[in-house]
C-alpha cells in the first residue's frame, strides 16, 4: 500500500512538467518542406513562391528548401532568390539526399538562404555561368583571375579574349560573393566557384565555412536547428524546431504542368504542331479538328516561350523557315524556298533558348528529326507540283483548242458550233455550213477558230 501510495505522489509531481512540455509541443509553430529534384526554372521558381506564401499563413518558423539539382536559368534562379531574401520565414536549403548535388544555380541558392546544410556524400560547386549560344559551347579555356573579395574592380579582359564571358563572370561572381556577405560564408570560396567551377563535398564544405551543418535527413537537420537564432527581416528569430509539426508542401498540378510545358523541345513540338494544324486548317477550311487542336498547341506554346529565355532572331528565323516552306507549295521555285526554310528552321531551333544550362536546351536529334520532317513535307510538295505541271490540262477554255464539234449556225464565215456542250462563237471558212463537223484550231476572248474536221 505504502509502494502503490509512493509511485502515486511521483506521477502526480511529474504531471505538470509534462503537461508543460505537450503544451510546448503543440504551440510550437509548424516547419514546411518543399523538395526540388531536378533542374530549376520558372516552374521551380512558382514552387518556392507558393509554398513561402504557404508558409506565412501558415505562421510557420522555417521553411526547409531540399534540393537536388543540376543547375537551371538565370532568371529563375534570381527569381527565387528575391523571394527568399524578402521572405519573413526564413529558409533553410538543405541539399539531400545522401548523393545529392547543388551545382551552379543551387549554390547560389544555397549561399541566399539563411541556413545552409549538405547531407553526407552531397556536393556542391561548379557555379561559373555558361555561355549562351550552341549547345555544347564551352567556356572560355583560360579562366579569369580571381576578383579581390574587397569588391576592387578586375582588370580588363586581354586583348582577343570574350569580352562578353568577362562581365557575365564578373556580375555572377559579384553577386554570390555580396550573399555569402550577407551571411557571413566563405566569400572567397564562392569566387572561386564561379571563376574556376571547383566543387566541395559536404565535410569539406563545412571545414571552409560555406555551409552551416551536415545533416543525415530533416528531422536530424531540426534537430541541430533547435534553439538557433537567425537574422530575419532586421530582427532575430529563435527557432523551435525539436519536435515541431513538419508540414510537407508537394507539387501540384500546376508545377507540374509549368515544368512539362515549360521543357524547350516540348514548347518547340507545341509550337510546331499549332503552326502546321492552323496551315492545314487554313488550306482546307471545314476540317475544324487541325485548327482547334493547333489553336490550342499554339498558345500553350507561346505561354512557355514567354517565360522561358528566347532568343528571338532563333524564333524569328523558325517563323522565316515555317514560311518558307508553306510558300514552296504556292510559288515555283524548284526547291529553292524549301532549301533555304530548312535552313532557317534548323538555325533557329539551335539558338532558340538563351542559355546552355543543363536540362534547358533543345536536343539536337530532336531537331534533326524536325527538319528531316520538314524536308519531307517540302519534297512530297515539289514532287505533287512539278506532278501537276506535267499533267495535262482538263479543264477551261485551253481545253477547247483540238476538240471536236457541230456548227449550229453558220453563214459568211461566222456562226455558232456546239463543243463539249457547250455554245460559242465560231469563225472560219465561208463553205462550212450548219451541220458540219469541225475541229477547234484557236481560242481567243470567248471566239473559237474552227476548221472541217
Amino acid at each position: 500500500m505504502r509502494r502503490a501510495l509512493r509511485r502515486l505522489l511521483c506521477v502526480l509531481a511529474l504531471l505538470p512538467a509534462m503537461l508543460v512540455a505537450v503544451a510546448d509541443g503543440v504551440a510550437r509553430p509548424p516547419v514546411v518542406v518543399l523538395q526540388v529534384d531536378g533542374a530549376i526554372g520558372p516552374a521551380t521558381a512558382d514552387y518556392l513562391h507558393r509554398g513561402l506564401a504557404l508558409a506565412q499563413r501558415q505562421r510557420a518558423q522555417l521553411l526547409v528548401l531540399q534540393i537536388d539539382t543540376p543547375g537551371g536559368l538565370d532568371l529563375a534562379m534570381r527569381s527565387m532568390i528575391k523571394d527568399i531574401l524578402s521572405s519573413p520565414v526564413p529558409v533553410a536549403t538543405f541539399v539531400a539526399p545522401g548523393g545529392a548535388r547543388a551545382a551552379s544555380a543551387g549554390t547560389y541558392l544555397l549561399y541566399a538562404s539563411h541556413v545552409a546544410a549538405m547531407a553526407p556524400a552531397s556536393n556542391l560547386g561548379a557555379a561559373t555561368p555558361v555561355a549562351i549560344g550552341m549547345p555544347g559551347s564551352a567556356p572560355p579555356a583560360n579562366p579569369l583571375p580571381a576578383q579581390p573579395a574587397s569588391g576592387a574592380s578586375a582588370a580588363a579582359p586581354q586583348e582577343g579574349g570574350d569580352a562578353l564571358a568577362a562581365k557575365r563572370i564578373h556580375d555572377a561572381s559579384a553577386y554570390i560573393r555580396s550573399l555569402a556577405q550577407l551571411h557571413g560564408r566563405n566569400a572567397e570560396w564562392a569566387e572561386r566557384a564561379v571563376r574556376e567551377a571547383v566543387s566541395l563535398s559536404a565535410t569539406e564544405a563545412l571545414q571552409l565555412k560555406v555551409v552551416d551543418l551536415i545533416a543525415a535527413d530533416v528531422p536530424d537537420l531540426l534537430r541541430q536547428l533547435d534553439g538557433r537564432a537567425l537574422h530575419v527581416g532586421g530582427g532575430v528569430q529563435r527557432l523551435q524546431t525539436l519536435g515541431a509539426p513538419v508540414q510537407a508542401f508537394e507539387e501540384d498540378w500546376r508545377s507540374h504542368l509549368l515544368s512539362t510545358i515549360t521543357n524547350p523541345s516540348l514548347a518547340l513540338l507545341l509550337m510546331m504542331v499549332g503552326l502546321y494544324g492552323l496551315a492545314f486548317e487554313f488550306s482546307s477550311p471545314g476540317l475544324v479538328a487541325p485548327g482547334v487542336i493547333g489553336a490550342i498547341c499554339l498558345m500553350l506554346a507561346l505561354f512557355a516561350l514567354q517565360m522561358l529565355p528566347v532568343n528571338y532572331a532563333g524564333l524569328a528565323l523558325i517563323l522565316l523557315g515555317i514560311g518558307f516552306l508553306a510558300a514552296e507549295a504556292f510559288v515555283p521555285s524548284y526547291g529553292a524556298l524549301g532549301l533555304g526554310g530548312i535552313i532557317a528552321f534548323g538555325f533557329g531551333c539551335v539558338i532558340l533558348i538563351d542559355s546552355d544550362s543543363p536540362g534547358w536546351g533543345i536536343s539536337l536529334p530532336l531537331i534533326a528529326g524536325l527538319a528531316l520532317v520538314s524536308a519531307a513535307f517540302m519534297l512530297v510538295v515539289v514532287g505533287m507540283a512539278a506532278g501537276a505541271r506535267r499533267r495535262p490540262v482538263v479543264t477551261g477554255p485551253q481545253t477547247l483548242v483540238g476538240a471536236v464539234g457541230e456548227l449550229v449556225e453558220f453563214s459568211g464565215g461566222d456562226g455558232w458550233a456546239l463543243v463539249q456542250g457547250e455554245h460559242w462563237k465560231a469563225h472560219g471558212p465561208e463553205q462550212l455550213k450548219a451541220g458540219d463537223t469541225v475541229r477547234v484550231t484557236a481560242w481567243q476572248h470567248g471566239l473559237v477558230e474552227v476548221a472541217r474536221a
